[in-house]
């Protein structure tokens, strides 16, 4: 009985519905693997397809695609380690998500996922099967159990690995990020090692998903809950975990051990992973936003260059005699300090000619929102043109404050095809601002030192909309308003425990209120970065046609 037993870890990022191209790198992999002598090659969860697929992996033509694609990567890699990769399956009519052994050219074992998880970003109840509890595979003499994913979350499935004959564990992931996440991994899956006595090697993906961003992190965990290795977070990388069977059982040898950032260092990152990962996989190269002196604007062109580099980013100023000559000043002042284009388009004269346009229809009424929102409006066209033109994909700013009470005007600064930091609170753009010019990192495009100025971090937020506008004349201050929707969106709470928090009623009311009527402005926005488990698309979904309002005391 083999007494040692080597197995190369892949944390990787797959693109979904790339079958041939995942293949192609499953196969990298796998010789990489035999190279090193491996006894096992592992991939993540549903690698084959990408992950997470939603009702695309519905479709029998995509999913008996996949499943072909694997059993030709069996084929091709029958000459060497075993490979271990996730995948689709379908068994009497039923569509599973699986983890499938290959060896010696075929699918020699398939593991079927038994915990759905049916919250937060995941509908796999409605797409997949449950697979009933099964036992461990055979890879040599060496018997491996295969939790998939949320199956490692709860307590049977490793017991009845573990009771009917598992060594050690291997959990394949497709697990993605947001804030506080790798700790309730880690506690989870230290009790799973603790409940079964065996080594515990947790695989997860990496990289981004529409929304989502798988951060890796994969940690292996022997008996007793000992961290034996740790992967870097939110990289692609390749390790090879060398297992020794003693009196006491397997146990895995020491390796390296990657530093874990701060959620400001990993929040940062997660956002520019996803913008950079969201053009990469729908084939953009190159975007623009407009950049209004602001601190939202400023943010998310740092996170741009950041993720693409300076020569792919455009900054648009798009001036009306609202703009403040601080916001005119501080705007270039960004757009040379990051190293991007930069434009200067005034809207004067083209909002001079909507007005004149619709005078004969307004006369009489004097001016309100309606002629603000024009101003945003010609600069959503503006843009957009900009963008059909260049074929450059136009940014949305808008921060989580804003996104949650509707302070932004639909088909106008609203207009654009992706988010960076539709999930990140206006509180913390400031704090992700300051951490930005205070850090640099390997990872960043982008230059080294105060890319946004303190000019536009320590001012007074305005739309600049009309005359000595402040965000404050229409909303709560940003520490009061992201302390209310803290507590009714990110915690589901309700108004009796804003009060109980120390806030008026009444505010927390209009809050409420404004959460729920900018329903579908939300239902119409861009997708954008997930950093939270409440985030404004999958993670909260509301009816936009709602007349309920939490009744008085």
């Amino acid at each position: 009985m083999a007494d040692t037993f080597r197995l190369t870890l892949a944390q990787l990022n797959p693109v979904v519905g790339d079958l041939a191209g995942n293949a192609a790198k499953a196969r990298a992999v796998w010789e990489e693997g035999r190279a090193a002598g491996a006894d096992l090659v592992a991939m993540t969860e549903m690698f084959i397809t990408g992950y997470n697929v939603q009702d695309l992996i519905l479709k029998p033509a995509f999913h008996d695609a996949a499943i072909a694609e694997i059993r030709k990567l069996a084929e091709e890699c029958a000459d060497g380690p075993a490979l271990a990769i996730g995948g689709p399956w379908v068994e009497d009519n039923r569509l599973y998500n699986a983890y499938h052994i290959l060896r010696n050219g075929r699918i020699a074992s398939t593991v079927l996922k038994h915990h759905l998880p049916n919250e937060t970003v995941f509908d796999e109840v409605r797409v997949y099967d449950s697979g009933p509890l099964g036992g461990p595979y055979s890879v040599g003499n060496t018997r491996i159990g295969s939790p998939i994913c949320e199956d490692a979350w709860h307590e049977d499935v490793a017991e009845t690995l573990a009771e009917t004959g598992a060594e050690f564990l291997l959990v394949p992931n497709g697990s993605p990020y947001y804030r506080g996440k790798y700790d309730k991994r880690m506690n989870l899956m230290v009790s799973r090692v603790i409940e079964t006595g065996l080594p515990l090697i947790y695989l997860n993906m990496v990289g981004g998903q529409d929304d989502q961003v798988f951060d890796g992190a994969s940690f292996v965990l022997n008996p007793g809950g000992q961290l034996a290795l740790q992967m870097p977070y939110l990289r692609e990388a390749v390790a090879h975990l060398d297992l020794e069977r003693g009196p006491d059982g397997w146990r895995a040898k020491e390796g390296p051990k990657a530093v874990r950032p701060d959620d400001w260092e990993q929040d940062y990152h997660v956002m520019v992973i996803a913008l950079r990962d969201y053009m990469a996989k729908t084939g953009f190269r190159k975007v623009l936003l407009g950049l209004s002196g602001g601190v939202d604007s400023a943010l998310v062109a740092a996170i741009a260059v950041d993720a693409l580099g300076p020569e792919n980013v455009r900054c648009v100023m798009l001036p009306s005699e609202y703009t403040s000559q601080g916001s005119l000043d501080d705007a270039k002042d960004a757009a040379e300090r990051m190293g991007c284009h930069y434009d200067f388009v005034p809207i004067s004269g083209a909002r001079d000619a909507v007005t004149e346009t619709l005078a004969p229809l307004f006369d009489g009424r004097e001016p309100d929102l309606t002629e603000e929102n024009i101003q945003s409006r010609l600069r959503g066209l503006l843009l957009m043109a900009m963008s059909n033109k260049f074929g450059e994909m136009l940014l949305t700013t808008g921060n989580k404050s804003e996104v949650a009470v509707g302070y932004a005007t639909i088909y106008g600064d609203m207009a654009g095809g992706y988010n960076p930091i539709k999930d990140l609170y206006k509180t913390r753009v400031f704090e992700t601002c300051h951490w930005r010019n205070a850090n640099h990192r390997d990872w960043m495009k982008g230059p080294a030192g105060e890319v946004i100025p303190v000019s536009i971090i320590e001012k007074p937020p305005s739309a600049e909309l009309r005359a000595d506008q402040k965000d404050s004349d229409s909303l709560p201050d940003y520490p009061e308003l992201d302390a209310i929707l803290d507590i009714l969106v990110d915690q589901d709470g309700s108004i009796a425990d804003c009060v109980a928090a120390g806030f008026d009623a009444e505010t927390a009311r209009k809050v409420e209120h404004l959460i729920y009527i900018s329903e579908y402005k939300r239902f119409q926005s861009a997708p954008g970065t997930r950093l939270s488990k409440r985030a404004f698309w999958l993670d909260r979904r509301y009816p936009i046609a709602n007349r309920w309002r939490e009744p008085k005391a």
